[in-house]
């Protein structure tokens, strides 16, 4: 009896060590999982207030959901991006810029010029694979079929007056409701974005799935951020419109004077179309500044980049710009190649100098370059004038344009089995380094 009760207690002892030990090893185990829970929690805490103090205040605009649904379809997952460079001496509340300001920093004339035509648009398309990707510069005299926001046409016109017809009617009817002020601005704007959406997406006949939108203060504010700005011209300029007076070979501009580089057409062989190679460069050599100098990954200069832009750039509702940059290394690592929409020559219209286009053509090209298969009906005629309608013939200007020493050298991709440089206006220019350019 006495040994039962010796073999019971031996018993209870053991399983009172072993349900200590258990017990001992939970509340451990508890106790990691809480510091676990607890370092997960703190490190989503600091990565939310990060991406919250970074891009709280952004402006953003809900403009692409008036052209989504007239949209050509996917048919992978890349995405196409419009950015849009606004000629306006505004703020953002409509009010005109300091006279002082945009005479001699901006060089601009007065702030009446330029009202609210796009000087700027380029299609920047990203692959489903997050490769190489393709920019398309539109000349901004292209005289096309433009449109409202709706869908509905405005008439034939330079493409970058979309923008400004929209704002001016949509202006016009807001006033006789009685609204004003700051609102008043905002929604013409708007429809002015609205209108150069649908236009550019009629136009080139691929979907835009996010657009941004900067002006003459926003640009020169970035730039004021990123200065010194590298760039490197092939020939000597010196023009008093816009304020270019450069040597020829590698540079370091200031804002005044980075403005002044993408500005200029008068006194280049080729006018606007030489001008967006210019902002072809621009590109380039940002993105390279941004890269060589580890901006992406440091979250101090991210937020002097960033506190620049929440003042005068627009980006769409739907776009988490900072989840997107790190996704498409393809941008961040300037893997892009730049092209200039093909024109057929020039004419006048309604007493204005414009570009004629081929608008099947200009299609063609694109969809050839984004994945996009050839429509099943022929496309749609917008009505677009060719070479043959009153317009002096003009062989496609080819700029020819050496590069520096750029980070990625592999070769340049064909925007189309059948395009050539010529027919993309001037040779690609090439991001990844510091591009030279007429």
């Amino acid at each position: 009896m006495s040994e039962h009760k010796d073999e019971k207690s031996a018993k209870n002892a053991k399983n009172a060590a072993k349900k200590k030990k258990t017990s001992r090893s939970v509340v451990a185990a508890r106790f990691v999982v809480c510091a676990v829970s607890s370092a997960v929690l703190a490190v989503s805490g600091a990565g939310w207030f990060a991406h919250h103090s970074l891009t709280n205040g952004l402006k953003t605009s809900d403009a692409l959901d008036a052209i989504r649904k007239r949209a050509p379809k996917h048919l992978d997952n890349s995405v196409n991006l419009l950015l849009v460079g606004l000629d306006s001496r505004k703020d953002m509340d409509g009010n005109d810029l300091p006279k002082e300001f945009v005479q001699d920093e901006l060089h601009a004339g007065s702030s009446e010029i330029g009202y609210y035509n796009t000087n700027t648009l380029i299609l920047m398309h990203i692959p489903a694979d997050g490769g190489r990707a393709t920019a398309f510069s539109v000349p901004r005299d292209d005289y096309v079929q433009t449109l409202n926001g709706d869908g509905s046409p405005q008439g034939h016109f330079k493409i970058k007056e979309a923008y400004s017809i929209a704002y001016t009617k949509e202006r016009e009817k807001l006033d006789a409701e009685g609204v004003k002020g700051p609102d008043l601005e905002r929604r013409s704007r708007e429809a002015g974005r609205e209108a150069t959406l649908a236009t550019v997406q009629n136009f080139l006949g691929v979907p835009i799935d996010h657009f941004a939108e900067v002006n003459l203060l926003g640009f020169y504010d970035i730039a004021k951020v990123l200065q010194p700005i590298q760039v490197c011209l092939n020939h000597p300029v010196k023009d008093k419109y816009s304020g270019a007076d450069f040597p020829a070979g590698p540079q370091e501009l200031n804002p005044k004077q980075a403005l002044a580089f993408v500005r200029q057409r008068h006194g280049l062989d080729n006018g606007d179309l030489d001008r967006t190679h210019r902002q072809q460069a621009f590109l380039s050599s940002v993105t390279h500044k941004l890269k060589s100098e580890g901006v992406w990954g440091d979250l101090g200069k991210l937020q002097g980049l960033f506190d620049a832009v929440k003042k005068d750039v627009v980006l769409d509702s739907s776009w988490d710009v900072l989840d997107f940059m790190q996704q498409v290394p393809s941008l961040t690592g300037g893997k892009v190649d730049f092209h200039t929409l093909p024109i057929t020559g020039f004419a006048t219209r309604a007493g204005e100098d414009v570009n004629l286009v081929d608008a099947d053509k200009i299609k063609e090209i694109v969809r050839a370059a984004t994945g996009q298969a050839p429509s099943s009906s022929p496309t749609p005629s917008d009505g677009t004038a060719d070479a043959k309608s009153g317009g002096t013939p003009s062989p496609t200007p080819s700029a020819g344009q050496s590069s520096a020493p750029a980070a990625d050298s592999s070769p340049a991709p064909s925007a189309s089995p059948s395009a050539s440089d010529d027919d993309q206006a001037g040779q690609t220019v090439k991001m990844g380094g510091i591009p030279c350019v007429d």
